[in-house]
């Protein structure tokens, strides 16, 4: 793709040295493949622009590491917009694979990597709601839903995906304290 050509499934199995029929259950069709390969692309970027930054007192909570991280993906989306909502047509209605999500799991990953230092806080449930409420907060399905529903702007769409994710974090952290006071 780099190059670019737009490689088939049984190219990418071939140059890979997996069987096709491998290659088919994890992109059953070449745009998927290809739109998976895009993504996974800006994984590096992200990461980037996750750990970008100084980390003053602000940058050091938690609050601040998420409000972060879901600024960062939100510019990301924005930037990107077609080729996620490429990926969301292609996805939405198929099957999940085994039992398993629909899509890769770089969302999660990014999320787990910002929230990491305050795992300690929040014991397990907690930990989990809060990934889970950030997964909904930020990326392409609340883009759309911001711009498509509500019909804000990129910008707007951002603060307001911020917004999100900072009262979702204050609200674990308050569900951990009383927790944490009830033992």
């Amino acid at each position: 793709m780099r190059e670019g050509s737009r490689p088939t499934v049984a190219e990418v199995a071939d140059a890979a040295e997996v069987s096709r029929r491998t290659a088919y259950r994890y992109f059953p069709t070449q745009s998927k493949l290809l739109i998976e390969a895009a993504l996974e692309g800006l994984r590096p970027t992200m990461e980037a622009a996750i750990a970008a930054g100084p980390l003053g007192a602000a940058e050091a909570s938690l609050e601040g590491r998420v409000d972060r991280l879901v600024a960062a993906m939100q510019r990301m989306t924005a930037a990107h917009e077609r080729l996620l909502r490429s990926m969301i047509q292609l996805t939405v209605l198929e099957p999940p694979a085994r039992g398993g999500p629909r899509r890769g799991s770089r969302r999660l990953d990014w999320i787990e990597s910002a929230i990491r230092p305050a795992a300690y806080a929040l014991p397990g449930a907690s930990y989990e709601h809060l990934v889970s409420a950030l997964a909904v907060c930020a990326g392409i399905e609340a883009f759309v839903v911001l711009r498509d529903i509500r019909g804000l702007s990129a910008a707007r769409s951002a603060e307001i995906s911020r917004w999100m994710a900072r009262a979702v974090v204050r609200q674990a952290l308050a569900d951990a304290r009383t927790s944490h006071r009830k033992r």
